[in-house]
């Protein structure tokens, strides 16, 4: 009977032991997860100042992000349209380029056999021309037929088409077929930039052969180049066109570039976005294509509820703001800013915070107070 009364009383220890255990870690746990509570020492220590939910005209901003691009009319490949060997090109990517500057020299046979072509050509019909002229004046003194006449006419033509056609190949390798003589027949042609710009792409070397399919060189004319932004469908209502846009890269967040938007597309894609094209103003030269940049757009100034950007702490990612419950006592309350203006921050969900006393000064206090518990 004794062991009996014996281990009931352990069994009851146990239980009762471990029922308070379980109330002491929930009490810990409650405390730990976001209130925290001052004694009067600590709260003149803090000097804990409170503040409330206020209504303000703030401007929303639109955090955007999107790529340096160019208009593809600003973009120039560079291809030999017959073809030949690379005999001498000094491009490097990055260089500028002049418009009309010699940028590569060919050379091939087919190059002398145009030239070849052309001159014969030119001979041959400068001989119709005679025949013809000879075959209108016996016609004329019925010394020769109408049909002969308009055979020598025919031939005039053959040739005329004929050295037009190898003219216009010549104007092709950029041959001027007016200075071509007899004399001066080469197996060299060059290519000339069309633009001013930069070289963007050099896809060949000295020696290599290249057919009218290679690019030897793709050039870019930085006059036009422009911000392509990606914006979510909900946002696209708030923009137009002539809208100020602030730019900058993450690499020098501190360097602002200012644009406009000049183009809002009409089409949205798969994945809920549609591009904003936006030109910079003025040229600068630490702009280059395919560059990420970050964007911010202010848009319709309207009210909202804000609370100073001192109220706010950030803990792990995420804003947190302390509220009195009751003297001395303070809980952290998550909150979701839309955006930051003049020291103020608008509140998203500002209904927890409602006729509440928000600390202003000393919530940094309190977040370490709450971790040191924590701890």
């Amino acid at each position: 009977m004794y062991n009996k009364y014996f281990f009931l009383s352990i069994c009851i220890a146990f239980v009762a032991c471990k029922t308070n255990t379980s109330k002491e870690g929930d009490a810990k746990e409650e405390v730990v997860e976001n209130k925290v509570q001052l004694t009067q020492a600590q709260f003149n220590n803090a000097k804990i100042e409170t503040a409330f939910l206020q209504e303000k005209k703030m401007a929303t901003t639109l955090k955007l992000y999107g790529k340096i691009d160019v208009p593809p009319q600003n973009i120039v490949s560079v291809s030999a349209p017959l073809g030949g060997y690379l005999l001498f090109s000094k491009l490097l990517p990055g260089m500028h380029v002049s418009k009309g500057e010699v940028i590569a020299t060919l050379e091939d046979q087919q190059f002398i056999q145009l030239q070849q072509d052309y001159l014969l050509a030119k001979t041959k019909l400068h001989f119709a021309e005679l025949e013809y002229n000879r075959q209108k004046e016996l016609n004329e003194s019925q010394a020769s037929s109408n049909k002969i006449t308009q055979q020598a006419l025919a031939e005039v033509n053959i040739q005329q088409i004929t050295m037009n056609a190898i003219a216009e190949k010549l104007k092709l390798i950029g041959k001027n077929p007016s200075t071509i003589s007899a004399n001066n027949i080469s197996k060299k042609t060059n290519i000339y930039s069309s633009i001013n710009g930069y070289v963007s792409k050099v896809n060949v070397n000295i020696g290599k052969y290249i057919t009218p399919a290679d690019v030897m060189f793709e050039l870019i004319d930085p006059s036009d180049i422009h911000l392509n932004m990606k914006v979510f469908e909900k946002d696209i209502a708030k923009l137009s066109i002539g809208q100020r846009v602030i730019a900058y890269s993450n690499s020098s967040p501190e360097k602002k570039y200012d644009c406009e938007i000049i183009l809002i597309s009409k089409d949205i894609t798969a994945d809920g976005t549609a591009d904003v094209h936006c030109h910079f103003e003025g040229l600068h030269k630490s702009i280059l294509p395919g560059m990420y940049m970050n964007a911010d757009v202010s848009v319709a100034i309207q009210n909202e509820k804000v609370i100073p950007e001192a109220c706010v702490v950030n803990f792990e990612g995420k804003n947190y703001v302390f509220v009195e419950t009751e003297k001395y006592t303070y809980e952290m309350l998550e909150v979701n800013i839309r955006n930051i203006e003049k020291g103020f921050s608008a509140i998203l969900n500002e209904k927890v915070l409602a006729n509440k006393k928000i600390v202003q000064k000393g919530a940094y206090t309190l977040l370490m107070k709450l971790k040191n518990v924590e701890d």
